[in-house]
């Protein structure tokens, strides 16, 4: 299976913003975009010239990435979200915010997107009770996503749950961190989506 293997940083330094790969160190002096806001490269500190396809690909590229998905795999959320019913950019935002891995990163288990998948993969997560070991697998209303009990005790997720203890989850997740479950109140509005992309530009993007 196809994934990207190399330093998490290096990505935020090429979209010059934080995307938050690398849950709390993001927001320490540590990151390294704080001591390089430029991409990494030899090349990193020239001057490029900016256009709109540029400006596009750099938003499809963000979003990409703070999603962790792989570049077939975000075409495809956007050919779906495409053929659904409503504004297409809100659709697609929709789909990525509703990936398990996603879920368990909102609802406050898991300090990053990374962090989620690899909990998800190794068997951790139930789905309306049943263990689910496939990351991009998609939530729906009333669903309930819950740590399996013998794994509520494990070191990441307990760390977790106290980093974000003073954090509210999102907004159409109902979380109780006692028995670390969420269920899925509602669909996420562009609204609960608090990403710095721009939807509308990746639309114009693929629609060339």
């Amino acid at each position: 299976m196809a994934r990207y293997t190399d330093a998490d940083c290096k990505l935020c330094r090429r979209e010059k913003i934080k995307l938050f790969l690398k849950g709390t160190k993001c927001e320490t002096p540590k990151c390294p975009i704080e001591k390089r806001p430029f991409p990494p490269g030899e090349h990193g500190r020239s001057r490029t010239k900016e256009t709109e396809y540029l400006m596009q690909l750099r938003e499809k590229q963000k979003a990409r990435r703070i999603y962790g998905v792989l570049e077939r795999q975000f075409r495809n959320y956007y050919s779906e979200a495409a053929r659904m019913k409503g504004v297409t950019g809100e659709n697609l935002l929709r789909l990525l915010e509703t990936r398990l891995d996603n879920v368990l990163f909102r609802a406050g288990f898991a300090l990053s997107r990374d962090q989620a998948r690899q909990i998800v993969r190794h068997g951790h997560v139930e789905v309306n009770g049943k263990r689910l070991s496939i990351p991009s697998a998609r939530v729906r209303v009333g669903d309930t996503i819950q740590v399996a009990e013998k794994s509520r005790r494990l070191q990441p997720v307990l760390h977790s749950i106290a980093v974000n203890e003073n954090r509210s989850p999102a907004s159409w997740l109902e979380v109780d961190r006692d028995t670390v479950k969420a269920t899925v109140r509602s669909l996420p509005n562009r609204a609960d989506v608090d990403i710095p992309v721009q939807e509308s530009a990746i639309v114009e993007l693929y629609s060339k």
